[in-house]
């Protein structure tokens, strides 16, 4: 499940030793078949078959052959395949390891070069920008949204008109919803969820060189959320019995959830349960999301770089990236490309307009391994002190930050 991806991601360390930048595979030269691998973490069989696909219609017309491998962790098998001097030809990079590969330059740096290097959405181009330079091409994105059982929301004799849009609306729809057997509303308990709120409220981690996580509007982000638990309107899945929000949902178990495009996933499990999704309410700060991507990484000096950028020229056409997004929900990249979306998918239209005001989570060399002890500490919000977690993060993510910055 993406959501399991992504949570992954935000508990890696993020650090990368030793690595080397030699890319395995056969030459570009004229007449020889190509032989290149692509190192993949896929949402499933959609994904995984989709790629192949893909890759198999390049190679047709490239004189090529093309292995798609799935990780089963995509962090730990992408270290390992460069420092032991076997890195595939291509791969997912996601946006939490992207600084700490691209600051030792382990990467390619090819995306600029690309036909349509400007038709990407600025916010993931920047996420994948190192040092000025456009590295790495998004291969799609997520964001975060607010979705709702819509047979529990009749049954409570909720309307259109009751969507929530701001933090007091929410409170309000979950308390509603909230029942003996079912929680109004369930996120998991991570910066990856509770980070939107932080936001949401007008706060931020990282102002230019200055960590700010210990600021009033943090703070404020965190006690809304405690405030929700501590009515008992929300629940992290695992109160619940279920292991993630979207199988809370399915189950019957939490009427609202805050989960992206990825939630289709559930109709295998639970081909009953009906749900839509809107954009995620505002807070006092003003309306927030995550949006969360991969960009197609290519090692730096491979020998089969250009046939690498042929290949991702090819994916990341608008044609490719929605037949990507019709087989496995994920976002198109280009902004052409995800207005067609939005039009083809009604009910993930207000994924693709979360992007016009979505930010990247928190995203420099260093700073996973310290979100990754702000998830661990955050396990204590219920009936603790949420300054004190700010101060910790305030205090560890700075030192991460000097010393990426080299001071």
């Amino acid at each position: 499940m993406k959501y399991r991806k992504w949570g992954a991601a935000l508990l890696a360390a993020g650090v990368v030793a030793g690595l080397g930048a030699c890319a395995s595979g056969g030459g570009d030269s004229s007449g020889e078949t190509k032989e290149l691998s692509i190192l993949i973490g896929t949402s499933g069989d959609a994904e995984t078959q989709a790629v192949q696909a893909a890759a198999d219609a390049w190679a047709a017309d490239n004189n090529a052959k093309v292995e798609v491998v799935v990780a089963s962790d995509l962090t730990q098998q992408l270290s390992q395949g460069f420092a032991g001097g076997d890195a595939p030809d291509l791969f997912y990079m996601s946006w939490d390891q992207f600084a700490t590969y691209a600051s030792n330059g382990y990467l390619e740096p090819y995306a600029a070069d690309l036909p349509n290097a400007g038709d990407f959405y600025p916010a993931l181009s920047d996420t994948f920008t190192y040092d000025g330079t456009f590295t790495c091409a998004p291969k799609d994105f997520s964001t975060l949204g607010l979705i709702i059982n819509t047979d529990m929301w009749a049954a409570a004799g909720l309307t259109d008109a009751d969507i929530p849009t701001d933090w007091d609306s929410l409170e309000a729809a979950a308390t509603k919803l909230t029942t003996a057997d079912t929680v109004g509303l369930s996120f998991g308990l991570e910066y990856a969820r509770l980070g939107v709120f932080m936001n949401q409220a007008g706060g931020r981690l990282v102002d230019g060189d200055t960590v700010t996580a210990d600021s009033a509007e943090n703070l404020a982000g965190l006690q809304y959320v405690q405030k929700l638990h501590d009515e008992g309107v929300l629940k992290w899945p695992a109160e619940v019995d279920a292991g993630w929000g979207g199988e809370a949902l399915g189950a019957g178990k939490a009427a609202m959830v805050i989960e992206g495009p990825w939630i289709k996933g559930i109709q295998g499990d639970f081909p009953d349960t009906n749900y839509a999704s809107y954009e995620l309410p505002a807070g006092p700060g003003g309306k927030s999301t995550f949006t969360f991507t991969n960009c197609w990484g290519i090692p730096a000096n491979s020998d089969t770089a250009d046939s690498a950028k042929s290949l991702v020229e090819y994916l990341t056409a608008d044609e490719q990236q929605l037949a990507f997004g019709d087989a496995f929900g994920v976002l198109p990249s280009t902004e052409s490309a995800a207005a067609t979306y939005a039009e083809q998918h009604p009910e993930n239209a207000s994924f693709v307009a979360g992007n016009d005001y979505a930010v990247s989570p928190v995203n420099f060399a260093g700073s996973a391994a310290v979100i990754s002890d702000f998830n661990a500490q955050l396990a204590s919000l219920v009936g603790g002190d949420p300054k004190a977690i700010l101060a910790s993060l305030q205090e560890e993510l700075q030192a991460a930050l000097d010393e990426a910055n080299g001071n």
